[in-house]
């Protein structure tokens, strides 16, 4: 649930002799409760007893743990939780930095956290059981428990909603374009009005997928009416209260009190902290959860157990959904399905306020990473992949070779030729890619390298450039689907002239809000409101950059300009007209 420019929001290994041998495992019960003793929990035994031979010793992961989230573990700075499980058991669990700086509470494998977008896999949990008790069908259109959403409600499936392919327009975007703060938004009913005010699509049900909060914020309104049930209801009895957690609940009334709370903070420019967190927000379905490290070893059992429904529930959430052409996506059910260096991977991470949260699965090794970190800077899927780095070191592919800032062999570019603006003219999308420390940057992180070329946006799709008829292209692909296509952008200068035409204001019905562009010092800027003005770049000779507020397309005919159209990543073709 965070605000990306990007996606936010992503088989090999050893023989299969060394499936479940791994080389730094930090604790194992030998003698467990289990009365069968399988040969590999002797083997990873002897990996203890003789840790010079077959791997590093114990307490040196331990430090290169601690080397990793060293920056939070220090008085007055938040932090994280983290978790290593193998097996259904953790074999590492550590805390670092504060749950509160206001009372300097420490952070525990006990912390409540806000798990913001990590919830979508457990309110798709609920209507795939939900489908399983009869009370819904996964394939029923969403005009059928809502008929109070326009038209198109007659042509989305819950199962689009599910993949995230419905092309309903994400809420989050809808709110940050109408110039409010999420944590304002007041009620569910407030956001069932303004989804049910959009006019237009993403794109065609079923043709693409574009991650939409939207689609589970109404996947829980769906829970409420085919059940007579809240998402918090139905989830406790069918998921949490069987699964014994005890700590993790959707968070749908504000005056609950949350015993374990963490707090949520982000990092100012002077490296202070700035409180970042709301008690007041309780819209859920892509949000909501609440939960902490204890609890979630108990859900990551669930993937290799099966315990829960009628024994549809794993197969659904780990289906990668499929477009109307037939072609398959890296998302099933709230989670995205993906590889690392090689290795199969399941995982959601969440970004909400300060809070970041990170789920890593690797099912053929029964390994999981977790991180929940309450600080706004936090690369959780990062931090995640450099713990999994630690111990899957032997099974996971080598990282291909940072070229850094020099152009490497063959026909690989350098990355300042790699850094720019590049705006898929289609979907008019942009992205903007930076060099920095030797590597190339891109929605805040540093993005791996897959080859001269390639990289890997946050979940693993790749990212390829290449120069055509002099220009730089870009394109990231979704499991041969491209979602984004781009030309690197030359820098436009347009004459004070032609840019005073498309000063005004200008009104949106579905945002319910006037934008006013203005000429300031020979540039245009727009201003939602009483915010600050975000500065027009162009990109074309009707097109803009407006930054996070996205790509302004401005319309008419000649010197008359009739309208502006506006394009975020999660909300696309928001039309305003010119007042007069």
């Amino acid at each position: 649930m965070g605000r990306l420019r990007g996606l936010g929001y992503r088989d090999g290994g050893l023989d299969s002799r060394y499936k479940y041998i791994d080389l730094l495992i930090l604790e194992v019960n030998i003698l467990g409760s289990r009365t069968t003793v399988c040969m590999w929990r002797v083997l990873t035994s002897l990996v203890l007893l003789f840790p010079t031979v077959l791997g590093k010793p114990p307490e040196i992961v331990q430090q290169q743990i601690d080397e990793i989230f060293a920056v939070y573990n220090k008085p007055q700075s938040p932090g994280c939780s983290v978790g290593v499980i193998r097996d259904g058991e953790f074999i590492f669990r550590k805390s670092y930095g504060q749950a509160s700086l206001e009372l300097n509470v420490p952070l525990t494998s006990e912390s409540v956290f806000y798990m913001a977008s990590v919830s979508k896999q457990f309110t798709a949990a609920s209507v795939i059981l939900a489908a399983e008790q009869g009370f819904l069908s996964l394939d029923d259109i969403v005009g059928k428990y809502i008929p109070e959403l326009p038209d198109f409600k007659n042509r989305i499936t819950l199962r689009q909603m599910l993949h995230q392919t419905s092309g309903l327009r994400d809420f989050l975007d809808l709110t940050y374009l109408a110039g409010r703060d999420i944590s304002a938004l007041s009620s569910a009913e407030d956001v069932l009005t303004l989804i049910a005010r959009q006019r237009g699509l993403n794109n065609l049900p079923g043709s693409e997928f574009v991650y939409s909060n939207s689609n589970y914020f109404l996947l829980g309104v769906v829970i409420k009416r085919a059940t007579g049930k809240s998402l918090a209801d139905f989830a406790a009895a069918n998921i949490f209260q069987p699964l014994g957690m005890k700590h993790t609940f959707f968070y749908d009334d504000n005056g609950m009190v949350v015993p374990n709370r963490v707090a949520a903070y982000d990092t100012r420019k002077d490296g202070t902290f700035v409180v970042d967190w709301s008690t007041t927000y309780d819209i859920v379905g892509g949000g909501g959860l609440m939960s902490n490290l204890d609890d979630l070893l108990l859900w990551d059992r669930t993937f290799y157990s099966n315990k829960l429904g009628r024994g549809t529930l794993l197969r659904e959430l780990e289906t990668p959904g499929i477009l109307n052409n037939g072609k398959q996506i890296n998302y099933g059910m709230g989670l995205w399905l993906s590889e690392y260096r090689g290795l199969k991977i399941v995982e959601h991470s969440g970004g909400t306020f300060g809070y970041r949260t990170e789920l890593l699965r690797f099912p053929d090794q029964r390994f999981s990473a977790l991180a929940l970190c309450n600080v706004g800077s936090a690369d959780v899927e990062g931090l995640a992949r450099k713990i999994a780095d630690l111990y899957l070191q032997r099974q996971l592919k080598p990282e291909a070779p940072n070229a850094n800032n020099k152009t490497g062999s063959g026909s690989s570019f350098s990355l300042a030729e790699l850094a720019g603006t590049y705006l898929d003219r289609r979907k008019h999308m942009i992205y903007t890619f930076t060099a920095a420390d030797g590597s190339l940057m891109a929605w805040g992180v540093k993005l791996q390298r897959l080859g001269a070329n390639e990289f890997a946006d946050l979940v693993g799709n790749p990212i390829a450039f290449q120069r055509e008829n002099g220009a730089m292209n870009v394109t990231l692909t979704l499991r041969g689907q491209i979602y984004f296509s781009g030309d690197r952008v030359s820098d436009i200068h347009l004459h004070e002239a032609t840019l005073r035409m498309f000063a005004g204001n200008y009104r949106s019905d579905e945002l319910e809000i006037t934008y006013r562009v203005s000429l300031f010092k020979r540039a245009l800027t727009l201003q939602i409101g009483t915010t600050p003005a975000v500065s027009l770049n162009p990109v074309g000779a009707n097109e803009f950059d407006a930054g996070d507020r996205g790509t302004v397309v401005f319309e008419g005919k000649g010197d008359h300009i009739s309208g502006l159209t506006l394009f975020s990543q999660r909300a696309r073709g928001i039309r305003f007209r010119k007042l007069e």
